[in-house]
């Protein structure tokens, strides 16, 4: 084995040779792979992987990694053997609930660009399962191009393109035992069979990662989760079966399993028990194993449910006996995405977790394009490594949120369902007011955010609320709509001190903050600048305010769920030479939104300074004092009414909200929650980065190019974005649907002359302007006001017009 490489990839399962596939192909070379176990079948779960390719999902990126994997498995084979079979998905529904789910889920796949894909009766079902009862079912969602991998088959497909290209070597039975950082960067990893220095480490190791990650200090939020699998006996109405598969894969899901075939048997695949959590401490070694080490004993008492479901569903395999039998591990995350990027731990540390062999073959793509040139070809931010705050990352929260995640991996999920575990982590200074205000909070980033106020009911009487039904009316309340509209007539109260707020300082601020933000930043003391930053290929990498407080200190704001996110990507880029330093001060202040056409006379109720608008202008702050509060007020509003974001010491936040609370009650203020901020941005066309805005988009498309400055200097992605501009193809459009009463939610694909023109990033309904709104990225010809265009939802069509504006 080398002593030295370019880069050492730990794990020689599915998503490590994807990744080293994809690099050889970029021309990268001296890449060793190592791995604990025997190649290629490695004993981790791509050893064990049923193989099951289904591109349908509700997340695009998920969808997208999905839809490559397919097209590069078709590619693949082993001295002849195929590594994939393009047979079909099938997921029937036996109740009227998962047969509305299928119609959203084909939404989706018109959506994403999944071909191929239709809502099918039960005969067209039986007639491709010959097997499947089909008086228990209402009908089938059909995706053709969906299949069935052989997972070793493929890795080792790709391991043999590095090996032939030069570019890398292969050893099995390497265990790592150590990874020496210097100076806080990768200087070698260290094997049972010797050192390789290296300054480059790829980790993908799947249920082995938290052990690898905590070698450098870093946290990989995953949890191996045991999963049950059978296959039967040969079946007689297979007998003569000669092909791998023919089949297409089936999942019924409202029984939480999966089936395939096996030449002339069937393998079952159960979700249906609890979630058989296991400590990645506790995995046994290649040798200590008696199967494989991501393999566990078969527990007869889970799976007894299931075999009733089977046979239900397949009454043929009542007979069969069960020939294999395990439970093998699978990894989940708290959010069920995986893990992706370089850590902050250690540079040069890189890590691809959480990865099922449904993805592997375009995370190892994607992954190659960050290692490469930092800028994948998709956005990936559900999947970054950043994503999760400290305090999501104990032991005790990653068990119980993948626990949740096994539990309900085929449930029917709503947008809005929350998670049922590790409540009340983050709680804002107000949070003793919320609660007697009859809060009805979301889990956010680990915070508790109100969603509305039972304390509002009362304006229920105030105002007329269209009344909802079905999907859209899950987890939602009238009171959303009523303190939207109580904030557009006088004023609410926002509770928002989830906000991420870094100071940045130092002789160096300005340069630094030139060259991340598209914007000028080089603005007088007291000016609040809305910008972008951006990756190197234009696209948008973080959407926030820079306020400049002094000479040499500015304060960054950004969402609070996008804040570690926001972070690393700052950090990452500050220069070498000490002339910065960024302070996350996120829990040193506290923040409340005030807004709406009598926020001004409210604050200037409980404070001395002039607050007016000559003195007091859009888009600057000033330092002010509240009753006897010290506090920063940012005159910005997310909800298109004029106001203030507040900030104040944490310890004064219950007093700064009572006291904001008190001197509003003769003006009409009401405490508001994250339903009304939502739909109220949405009237003023303002955009929601991870939804509308994102790497996939750049600010000229997005219509935020009033906040881009060429001329003001170089800046990271100036170049691309010009040419993007040159060359651009689409917009985003402003939507209203015609019909006042329908609503639509968001994800749901936009039609018109017989084909899908793009999805909906946002969606809902605007109580001011009487009708749903519906952001969408569209072909430039179809983005003239009073184009008209059709909305498809579940089952449903709405036509949209396309408008110059909103409110």
């Amino acid at each position: 084995m080398k002593a030295t490489a370019s880069l050492v990839v730990i794990g020689a399962g599915i998503v490590g040779c994807s990744t080293t596939y994809h690099l050889a192909q970029k021309g990268w070379r001296d890449i060793v792979v190592i791995d604990q176990g025997p190649l290629f079948a490695t004993g981790g779960s791509t050893s064990h992987a049923p193989g099951l390719v289904y591109q349908t999902n509700a997340s695009k990126t998920l969808a997208l990694l999905a839809k490559y994997t397919v097209e590069l498995y078709n590619q693949l084979e082993v001295d002849g053997d195929p590594a994939f079979y393009q047979v079909g998905s099938l997921e029937v529904a036996s109740t009227e609930a998962r047969w509305q789910e299928l119609h959203r889920k084909l939404g989706w796949a018109q959506s994403w660009g999944i071909e191929g894909a239709s809502l099918v009766t039960p005969a067209d079902t039986k007639a491709m399962v010959p097997l499947l009862d089909d008086s228990k079912i209402l009908g089938a969602l059909h995706v053709e191009t969906d299949g069935i991998a052989k997972a070793v088959r493929a890795a080792e497909a790709m391991a043999r393109f590095a090996l032939n290209q030069k570019a890398a070597e292969f050893h099995g039975h390497t265990v790592v035992t150590d990874i020496e950082v210097v100076d806080g960067k990768v200087n070698a990893v260290v094997t049972n069979q010797g050192r390789i220095e290296t300054e480059k480490v790829l980790v993908c190791a799947g249920i082995w990662g938290p052990r690898i990650g905590r070698m450098v200090g870093e946290v990989i939020s995953l949890t191996p989760v045991q999963h049950q699998y059978v296959k039967t006996s040969p079946l007689a109405e297979l007998a003569g079966t000669t092909e791998e598969v023919v089949h297409p894969i089936l999942r019924h899901q409202d029984k939480s399993m999966y089936f395939r075939q096996h030449g002339d048997c069937y393998g079952i695949g159960s979700y249906q028990h609890e979630p058989l959590l296991v400590d990645p401490d506790d995995i046994l070694s290649p040798e200590q194993a008696p199967v494989m080490p991501s393999v566990k004993e078969f527990t007869e008492e889970h799976f007894k449910p299931a075999w009733e479901s089977t046979v239900e569903l397949l009454p043929a395999l009542k007979g069969a006996d069960l020939s294999y039998k395990i439970n093998g591990m699978f990894s989940f995350t708290p959010d069920s995405h995986s893990v992706i990027g370089e850590s902050s731990k250690a540079k040069g540390f890189w890590v691809a977790e959480a990865v099922w062999v449904t993805q592997g073959g375009g995370v190892g793509k994607v992954v190659s394009e960050l290692m490469t040139t930092g800028v994948p070809s998709l956005d990936l931010h559900e999947a970054d490594i950043h994503r999760f705050p400290d305090v999501l990352k104990s032991r005790d929260y990653i068990l119980r949120a993948g626990a949740q995640q096994y539990d309900e991996v085929y449930d029917i999920i709503h947008p809005l369902d929350q998670q049922t575990h590790s409540r009340e982590l983050r709680v804002s200074p107000f949070y003793l007011r919320e609660k007697e205000l009859g809060a009805h909070c979301v889990f956010a980033a680990g915070w508790e955010r109100p969603q509305w106020y039972e304390s509002n009911a009362n304006l229920l009487e105030k105002y007329d609320i269209p009344p909802r039904a079905g999907w859209e009316a899950h987890n939602w309340s009238p009171i959303q709509a009523a303190e939207h509209l109580a904030t557009r007539e006088a004023v609410g109260l926002y509770a928002l001190t989830p906000f991420a707020k870094f100071e940045v300082t130092g002789s160096g601020v300005v340069d630094y903050l030139q060259s991340l933000c598209a914007n000028n930043v080089d603005k007088p003391i007291g000016k609040v600048i809305y910008t972008a930053m951006l990756d190197p290929s234009g696209g948008i990498m973080c959407d926030l305010t820079v306020s400049r407080l002094a000479k040499d200190k500015y304060w960054v704001v950004t969402g609070g769920g996008v804040g570690a996110h926001d972070l690393a990507w700052m950090t990452q880029h500050l220069p070498t030479d000490g002339s910065v330093r960024i302070t996350d001060v996120s829990s040193s202040y506290c923040c409340i939104g005030l807004w709406g056409p009598k926020a001004p006379a409210v604050l200037q109720s409980v404070t001395q300074t002039d607050v007016a608008k000559p003195a007091f202008k859009f888009f600057t702050c000033q330092s002010i004092r509240i009753g006897n509060i010290p506090a920063l007020a940012v005159r910005v509003s997310y909800v298109g009414e004029a106001g203030w974001e507040i900030y104040a010491p944490t310890e004064c936040g219950l007093k700064l909200w009572d006291t904001l609370y008190g001197a509003g009650q003769p003006y009409g203020l009401v405490p508001a929650g994250l339903g009304a901020f939502e739909t109220l941005r949405l009237e003023k066309g303002f955009l929601l980065w991870g939804s509308d805005i994102h790497t996939e988009y750049d600010p000229y498309e997005a219509g935020i190019g009033f906040a881009v400055r060429p001329d003001k200097g170089e800046f990271i992605g100036k170049d691309a974005l010009l040419q993007r501009q040159e060359y651009a193809s689409r917009k985003l459009a402003y939507l209203t649907l015609d019909d006042p009463t329908a609503i639509v939610m968001g994800k749901e694909p936009i039609w018109a002359d017989g084909k899908v023109l793009g999805y909906a990033t946002s969606a809902g309904y605007g109580y001011s302007l009487g009708r749903c709104v519906v952001y969408a990225y569209l072909p430039l010809t179809y983005t003239v006001p009073g184009t008209t265009v059709e909305v498809r939802y579940f089952d449903k069509s709405y036509t949209a017009t396309v408008v110059e504006k909103l409110l």
